[in-house]
């Protein structure tokens, strides 16, 4: 079981995040000040320490080298309600897994710490190999598909190039993103990583540039974004297709002029950050059927990987299960006895749709279930499978059903198929509106109205 230090004169916040931890099952010490704390560091081995930067006897940076002095493996998060830019910079060069603003969120707090953990896990990059991986942040398959992947990633991984991920949801996008950061030139830097899926249009904005205390309702001080917390390093944009068309603009400035300005603010700041994007649909199909701007795509498509299905990666099943059974071992605290072949075989008969993801969520199961010193069994893995499929085939009734519904909407299928006919003479005409228009005995605007009617239905 891992085990957390908290660190802040606040006795609330240690007291409410202690709380909140326990319930995920974590060992928690929390302390009240510097000295107390470096005391504890000195006589426990702590996995991860929340440290406030303004403690009264002694001060963040000079507590951070204390704390790697006595545990320099020891991810440390700093929290603080009086952010600052150049302190979280300074902080993240020298060392510092992340620098968090209060208020503290959950969702973001349990974020942070599976990285946390995931990181300081990694070995030493130059001599990592498949055979010696660990955990699922970067498990090197053997087959074919693998080999054309990772010759990509160390191709492109030492330049500034951007880069667009493609593949199928669990694929471990962001995983691949994090790996090409540790390979590049800005591995030192920090790697800030942002879910664009999860950002309304209002936030969006706020989350990548950062606001001004009193920019809108509910901007009580000042925020730091994601492209300055980035600076020096990497910044990951998951599901950037989601971003709204207002916001992809101000993100297509920002990375063609490297300045950025916050919400609210009248002053431009230099940043020097690699962008990483991915997406599990395809972004040219977005611009075509413009849901995403076509000058951004061309800026940030200077090169372009794709990950590999599960299911093309046969050869690789194997070390996958190794990895996360090595993991659930740590997770569970107890010893599992590797799986017979046939089970890998097992295993290789199922598609797994949800990738990657799918399987680490299956194989914590199945180490869960496992008795401890006992190896994994084969009816074991069978039962746990035919549930999977079960589930699978639930779901998919219930889509078939939906699907069903939506086409006795006789107005929705209409403005279907009159945008199916739309997008079929723009392709003819290779996307000159004014042409299409004319074929389609509809003017212009009219041909606008139709193609965003469907665009907000989509949306919706």
């Amino acid at each position: 079981m891992k085990r957390i230090l908290i660190i802040d004169d606040d006795p609330s916040t240690c007291n409410l995040l202690a709380s909140f931890l326990k319930k995920h099952h974590y060992l928690t010490d929390t302390s009240l000040s510097g000295k107390e704390a470096l005391n504890l560091i000195q006589e426990k081995k702590f996995d991860l320490i929340f440290c406030d930067y303004i403690l009264t006897d002694i001060r963040g940076k000079e507590m951070f080298e204390k704390i790697k002095r006595i545990q320099p493996k020891t991810s440390v998060i700093f929290i603080t309600g009086h952010a600052s830019v150049q302190i979280a910079v300074d902080l993240m060069k020298a060392g510092a897994f992340y620098y968090l603003e209060k208020p503290l969120f959950p969702e973001k707090i349990l974020e942070l710490m599976q990285y946390a953990f995931e990181s300081s896990e990694l070995p030493d990059i130059a001599s990592r190999s498949a055979s010696q991986a660990d955990d699922d942040s970067y498990v090197k398959g053997v087959s074919s598909a693998s080999e054309m992947l990772y010759s990509n990633v160390s191709l492109i991984a030492p330049t500034n190039y951007s880069v667009i991920i493609c593949g199928e949801t669990g694929t471990g996008k962001e995983r691949l993103a994090r790996q090409i950061h540790l390979e590049s030139k800005r591995a030192h830097g920090p790697f800030v990583a942002v879910d664009c899926g999860s950002l309304s249009k209002e936030l969006a904005a706020s989350e990548l540039f950062g606001h001004e205390k009193g920019a809108f309702t509910g901007a009580i001080q000042n925020k730091t974004g994601a492209f300055e917390m980035a600076d020096g390093g990497t910044l990951f944009l998951d599901e950037i297709g989601n971003l709204s068309y207002d916001v992809q603009a101000m993100l297509l400035r920002a990375i063609q002029e490297k300045h950025i300005r916050k919400v609210g603010g009248s002053n431009e700041k230099p940043v020097n950050t690699r962008i990483i994007v991915a997406s599990n649909k395809n972004l040219y199909d977005l611009v075509r059927e413009q849901r995403f701007r076509e000058d951004l795509f061309h800026r940030l498509n200077e090169f372009t990987i794709v990950i590999p299905p599960l299911k093309e990666r046969e050869d690789d099943l194997g070390l996958f299960v190794e990895s996360f059974i090595t993991m659930a071992e740590k997770e569970l605290d107890k010893k599992i006895l590797r799986p017979a072949p046939s089970c890998i075989e097992q295993l290789g008969n199922y598609t797994w749709p949800g990738n990657v993801r799918e399987l680490k969520n299956f194989i914590k199961r199945i180490c869960l279930l496992t008795p401890a010193g006992t190896a994994i069994s084969e009816t074991l893995v069978e039962r746990e499978l035919s549930q999977l499929s079960l589930s699978a085939q639930v779901e998919k009734a219930e889509v078939t059903e939906s699907d069903i519904a939506t086409d006795h909407d006789l107005k929705n299928a209409s403005q279907k198929a009159e945008y199916r006919k739309i997008m079929e003479v723009l392709k003819r005409v290779q996307y000159n509106k004014t042409k299409a228009a004319a074929l389609l005995n509809i003017d212009r605007k009219t041909l606008y109205n139709k193609l965003n009617l469907e665009k907000k239905s989509g949306q919706a």
